[in-house]
């Protein structure tokens, strides 16, 4: 018979045991168990004493740039384009633009990314006087602002002579009137020296939409945007460099051709390069990571895709800034299927951010994310980062297709990069090489073998919703382990703090929904 204690004991008494749960070592010992993934075990909760909102997801996404959100989109040709891009970055996260596309057209994606918001703005689009009203409007339509300064010689260090905004050029019917016509002449402009804050005060005051600063001569030599004023106010979160300029990254393969693709993407603007390939320990990888860390010094690398610390040793030493893990783990993916190569995502995060922890490389835990909790678990076992593809196919920001599915619901098109689909369009490569051959290694090959699947997924609604909801279910998932930061969930699960349980079949039955007739499964509400 148990022997009822003093319940002021409680806490004296649990020390006679050992700790609820699992190590995370002993979790993912292979050895006793077989390798896991993300449905295979949860994290026990710990204690309360913070509210979510005062959880940080800061993180480290390469050795040199810091995002406020763990989260980054695909390469994906159905996922990122400057579009995406730009929102994941506006959101604190990344986008990778995908580089199934000539290279020009994916250069451009990366200027519009870059052009979207600015501090001072030193390279901004400029009118001459003989600039047509139509010409106006097509740069308006190709950029997706307008506000146009009008120069002398129509380049900067050339006296200003006026701005044109839409509201000039929208109602005005004869195209071929020089903008020298509807300008605006009244300008409030600041002089070179004042500093970000003081510009940003100057425009706030004057109501204008357009701030230049100009030199002694009244020569313009950079210019402020109101519209980045309330970008600030909106997206306190976004990814930006210190001149305000939204954080870019895009992919390559490790195709020699892609040398000069990587030219036009760094002229650019580019920030980060992602060399894209589905088995990222081979010769050509470590050749590419090496030129690009010589030929251009300031820009990250994050290679990938590797599972296992042989692989990560190997691109490590070769230079790269980050890593991406994943084998055959995405939805759309079929490699360890017809291939029988691959690993388990669970047991690839841990083994493979562990090392590369000892380095100070930065991991993005990339596939296999089905829903809010596995993007949590990728994180507590060493991922700096969660890379989604199909959950942000959906979204309205992705460059998919909308179409009515057989059932009634409305969808979108999603491929896999290694489905034949994406290996046989020639549309999509231009002058460059198909983005999906080249990352399975099949540019030559007579026959494709498919290492993915073309589909579609249910419509999400836009992103600027659904990654706030993802944001705040991992800051309350954070407060239910009780960590403040993902250093301190880290630290936590190597040290033990943080402890795990394995789940059978009918433990993952009884974690979802169960016992109901009917129900809906709305995720959140805004």
């Amino acid at each position: 018979m148990v022997e009822i204690q003093d319940y002021t004991k409680a806490l004296e008494v649990l020390k006679e045991y050992p700790g609820d749960g699992l190590h995370v070592d002993t979790l993912l010992d292979s050895d006793s168990h077989g390798a896991l993934t993300y449905n295979d075990f949860l994290i026990l909760p710990g204690s309360i004493t913070f509210p979510a909102s005062d959880v940080s997801l800061e993180t480290k996404v390469t050795r040199r740039f810091t995002i406020k959100v763990p989260l980054l989109s695909s390469p994906m040709d159905t996922v990122t384009e400057h579009n995406m891009a730009i929102h994941m970055a506006l959101l604190g996260g990344l986008g990778v633009i995908h580089n199934n596309c000539p290279p020009d057209e994916q250069a451009e994606m990366v200027r519009k990314v870059k052009r979207y918001e600015n501090g001072f703005i030193q390279d901004p689009i400029i009118l001459s006087p003989n600039t047509t009203i139509g010409e106006a409007k097509e740069l308006k339509t190709k950029w997706g602002f307008g506000g146009f300064p009008v120069t002398e010689k129509g380049t900067l260090h050339s006296k200003l002579l006026g701005i044109v905004t839409s509201r000039d050029i929208q109602f005005h019917r004869n195209t071929e009137d020089p903008v020298t016509a509807v300008m605006a002449t009244d300008l409030v402009t600041a002089p070179a020296g004042t500093t970000l804050a003081e510009a940003n005060e100057v425009l706030r005051k004057s109501k204008k939409g357009k701030l230049p600063i100009v030199d002694t001569d009244g020569s313009l030599i950079s210019l402020l945007s109101r519209s980045d004023l309330m970008k600030n106010i909106h997206y306190p979160l976004a990814s930006k460099l210190p001149s305000k300029q939204l954080l870019c990254a895009a992919a390559v393969s490790t195709h020699d051709a892609d040398k000069v693709r990587l030219q036009k993407l760094v002229d650019a603007g580019l920030d980060i390069v992602v060399v894209d390939s589905s088995q990222g320990h081979s010769k050509f990888q470590i050749a590419m990571i090496k030129y690009i860390k010589q030929t251009f010094p300031d820009i990250d690398v994050i290679a990938g895709n590797i599972v296992t610390r042989e692989q990560a040793a190997a691109l490590i030493a070769a230079g790269a800034d980050g890593l991406r893990i994943g084998m055959g783990s995405g939805s759309a993916c079929i490699t360890q299927e017809v291939m029988a190569a691959g690993r388990p995502q669970a047991a690839a995060v841990r083994s493979v951010s562990a090392f590369a922890a000892r380095f100070g490389v930065p991991t993005i835990a990339d596939g296999g994310v089905q829903n809010l909790g596995h993007i949590v678990k990728g994180l507590a076992l060493g991922a700096s980062a969660v890379m989604m593809g199909s959950l942000l196919a959906g979204t309205t920001e992705s460059p998919g297709e909308y179409f009515v599915s057989s059932e009634g619901q409305l969808v979108k098109a999603f491929r896999g990069m290694g489905s034949i689909a994406v290996m046989e369009d020639k549309s999509k490569s231009g002058a460059g090489n198909n983005a999906g051959a080249s990352r399975y290694f099949s540019e030559n090959d007579k026959v494709k073998v498919a290492q993915g699947v073309a589909g579609s997924v249910i419509d999400r609604g836009s992103i600027t919703q659904f990654v706030p909801y993802l944001v705040a279910g991992v800051q309350h998932s954070l407060q239910d382990i009780g960590v403040h930061n993902l250093d301190a969930l880290r630290d936590g699960v190597n040290k033990g703090s943080v402890r795990f349980e394995m789940r059978s079949a009918s433990a993952q039955a009884e974690g979802n929904v169960h016992g109901l007739h009917t129900h809906e499964k709305k995720l959140y509400s805004s």
